[in-house]
């Protein structure tokens, strides 16, 4: 008995004056016995000092520290290996204990406030919305600040801001938007369409000549490494969609591929403005074919089309200064490589809808001629409605019908009464933010909810149908209408969106490449990469595959370029650009994580390092949460002369018992894809032309299976679907819901987990089950 109350006060001391009998003796002994020596005032180890922990579990802070202490006992992280570790018994005895009551109260917060905070649209949903709601097709993200991601996406609520000069810009973008719609209504739409001749292309002779040669009737450029070269006097006179056709687009001289790669992007071309747009790539071969594009252009911009392929020959200018000539040159017999067409149409579009669909998306059945203040509105009510998207009441649009009605009585003309009402609308809360009570969702909440997570957009009219008739949270509706959502056109932005945040996708050009230490590398290749994973990842959620193909797959989409780039054998046809090919048993290109845009943007454009990309496997693929470093560990810097292996600069940085914990964990997925280099070619060795370290890409994962290259690597984890379905259906819900799962919602994922199971978890089931959870459809 003494001895009992002798350890009693001593856990009193170390648990800061916390009465012994408030915690459960089954956290307190394994505390005493396991945490204590490291974790108290003294020590304090990784921060953490359990002398100051309460146990009030309904304090915010409180309760992440405990959060914490569980998750390093689940994980095996804590105590480290090196310390005596508990039996497996009492750490059960421990979690069973500790578990339930971080439970009850993470779900007790969840059920007052909600997991989801006020979340805003992003700017890329505010564009969207846009497009949809006025029938625009102007891009105006680029008008608006940033998002700044957390939790690894910019749709988070914890990390977006709502500030006076954020409302001032959605204000400035707002009147933007309406202005053009207006204009389009009541001035119609502007018309531009011309055909250039081989023979105007290359008539420009202003400053200094860079423009393409004329030969035999037809417009040919080389590639000459000017800058600009290629321009050509194609200006557009407003900005807008414009679509271009490339007639009997041919290749001069092609490669053993069959092909000569280019580009065709616009810009000015000129010195003091050299920024360029991509438009898309061009892919010419031996037999002449017509090549369509579409693509937003500015006034005053021109087409710049030129060969862009690292392997291919320059030729010299021709010229002294900033010139070109051919005179007395015959590139094509000099067997250089070009790209020949027999001339260009511009012609201005509305690809997001014609003028007969903005004039109702603005004025609906209402002669414009005719608009009174009744009719106003009436308008009014139903943009509100259709921008809130949900039923508004007489109170709601109450402020904004007067706005209306002031303006009419001051001498503004019905229409621009109209507008002034709809710009007010588009600045408010209801139509910024997501409308959510705490609890379960409505119908309409349950629309936009799926709506911006699958169109990045407002609902679409079948979507508020259904929520109109209150049939939303009914599961088989509900998943009819994800199935129909993911096979709209519409689709496309989530791919992009989605993969842009998820996979980093964004982020491929804030590395550029030295072109000297990485000779195949080129703009085509870099657009190739973001196409192949994109498709890729379509194809999954398309044919409802297994999510096991994010690490391993029989098959991939490349294209003849990519497949130079990667030096591997499969097959593919000239000039049918992005193809489904099937993978030998011993190619290295299977899966989502060796694909050049996830190897690029893990990467630093000069070297490659196991804990970025290790870091980013866990994170993105394998749903593993990696806490960040200790205050204080620097970086480790690799040697790009290759002469030193980063494996041994990490096991000196792994023997810092701090760092040794998390490394295990984060360092084999990176090990596995050092055979890697930055731009996604394989080597065996570092340093240029491979004559450095040699690579050893084998090592332990923390489950404990061993791997030798990255084939092994991917076996191990396509034999663990679950953790993979559990990775993707938590990244998903987070990007889908704007907020990260909590502690209570492992029940519910685990649901969404186990019913697809049975069809190998599915990319596309596993989005269907993660709407029909719980942790979807409520606040």
């Amino acid at each position: 008995m003494n001895c009992f109350f002798i350890r009693a006060a001593t856990l009193s001391v170390i648990l800061g004056g916390v009465a012994f009998a408030e915690l459960p003796q089954s956290l307190s002994a394994f505390l005493d016995q396991h945490c204590a020596e490291c974790h108290d005032a003294d020590v304090k180890k990784g921060g953490l000092d359990l002398s100051v922990l309460k146990f009030d579990l309904k304090n915010a802070d409180a309760f992440q520290g405990w959060l914490k202490v569980f998750e390093r006992v689940r994980d095996g992280e804590m105590p480290p290996k090196k310390k005596p570790q508990p039996a497996k018994a009492d750490a059960e005895k421990f979690l069973s204990a500790l578990k339930p009551e971080l439970v009850k109260a993470d779900a007790a917060d969840i059920a007052a406030n909600g997991r989801v905070r006020s979340r805003r649209m992003t700017r890329t949903e505010y564009e969207n919305t846009l497009h949809d709601l006025l029938g625009i097709d102007m891009p105006l993200q680029v008008l608006l600040p940033e998002d700044r991601a957390s939790y690894g996406f910019e749709t988070v609520a914890a990390g977006q801001q709502l500030s006076q000069h954020l409302l001032a810009r959605y204000l400035d973008v707002a009147d933007i938007a309406l202005t053009d719609a207006f204009q389009r209504v009541l001035k119609g739409d502007e018309t531009f369409q011309r055909h250039y001749t081989p023979e105007m292309l290359a008539k420009e002779r202003r400053g200094n000549y860079r423009g393409p040669d004329l030969r035999d009737g037809k417009s040919i450029s080389w590639p000459m490494t000017l800058q600009f070269f290629g321009r050509t006097p194609t200006y557009v006179p407003d900005d807008g969609w414009y679509r271009i056709t490339l007639h009997g687009v041919q290749a001069i001289n092609p490669g053993e591929d069959g092909t000569v790669w280019g580009t065709l992007r616009s810009g000015e071309c000129e010195s003091n403005a050299p920024m360029l747009y991509m438009i898309g790539l061009v892919e010419a071969t031996s037999a002449p074919r017509d090549l369509v594009y579409e693509a937003w252009i500015q006034k005053g911009h021109r087409l710049e089309l030129k060969p862009n392929d690292a392997r291919q020959k320059h030729p010299k200018t021709g010229a002294k200064g900033g010139n070109v000539s051919f005179q007395g040159r015959d590139l094509a017999k000099e067997g250089y490589e070009g790209i020949a067409h027999t001339g260009i149409d511009i012609e201005r579009i509305y690809p997001n809808a014609d003028h007969a669909t903005v004039q109702k998306d603005l004025f609906g059945d209402a002669d414009v001629k005719k608009l009174d203040a009744a009719a106003v509105d009436k308008l009014i009510t139903r943009f509100a409605r259709r921008a809130f998207r949900r039923p508004v009441t007489e109170e709601q649009t109450a402020a904004y019908r007067e706005i209306a009605q002031k303006a009419m009585t001051g001498g503004d003309a019905t229409t621009e009464a109209l507008r002034i009402a709809y710009r007010a609308i588009l600045c408010s809360p209801r139509f910024l933010t997501f409308v959510e009570e705490p609890g379960a969702l409505d119908d309409f909440a349950i629309a936009s909810r799926l709506s911006y997570a699958l169109y990045t957009s407002m609902p679409d009219y079948k979507l508020m149908e259904a929520a109109k008739e209150g049939k939303l949270r009914d599961p088989q509706v509900l998943a009819q209408q994800v199935d129909r959502m993911l096979a709209n056109a519409k689709a496309k932005r989530f791919i992009e969106s989605f993969t842009d945040q998820w996979l980093k996708l964004k982020e491929i050009d804030f590395t550029t490449p030295d072109t000297r230490q990485f000779p195949t590398f080129d703009a085509v290749v870099q657009e190739s990469m973001l196409q192949e994973t994109r498709t890729y990842f379509a194809e999954l959620i398309k044919r409802d595959l297994s999510v096991t193909n994010l690490v391993e797959s029989d098959f991939a989409f490349l294209n003849g370029r990519l497949t130079r780039h990667y030096g591997t054998e499969a097959s593919v046809e000239a000039g049918e650009g992005l193809q489904k090919v099937k993978l030998g048993a011993k190619d290295i290109r299977g899966g989502l994580v060796t694909q050049g845009a996830i190897l690029k943007v893990t990467a630093d454009g000069t070297s490659t390092s196991p804990v970025v990309r290790g870091l980013f496997i866990n994170e993105r693929i394998l749903g593993n949460r990696i806490p960040p470093p200790p205050p204080g560990i620097p970086a480790i810097e690799p040697d790009i002369r290759g002469a030193t292996s980063i494996r041994d600069q990490l096991a000196k940085h792994r023997s810092n018992e701090s760092c040794a914990s998390c490394h295990q964990t984060i360092d084999p997925p990176g090990f596995a894809l050092e055979n890697f280099d930055p731009v996604g070619v394989w080597r065996t060795g570092y340093g240029k032309n491979n004559k450095g370290a040699q690579v050893d890409a084998s090592g332990t994962t923390p489950e404990g299976g061993t791997f030798k290259d990255i084939h092994s690597w991917q076996r191990l984890y396509a034999e663990n679907p679950n953790q993979l379905a559990r990775g993707f259906a938590t990244h998903f819900l987070t990007y889908a819901t704007g907020a990260p799962l909590r502690f209570s919602n492992e029940e519910a994922l685990e649901k969404v987990i186990s019913t697809t199971t049975q069809n190998g978890h599915g990319m596309r089931s596993l989005i269907r089950a993660a709407v029909l959870s719980e942790i979807f459809l409520s606040k």
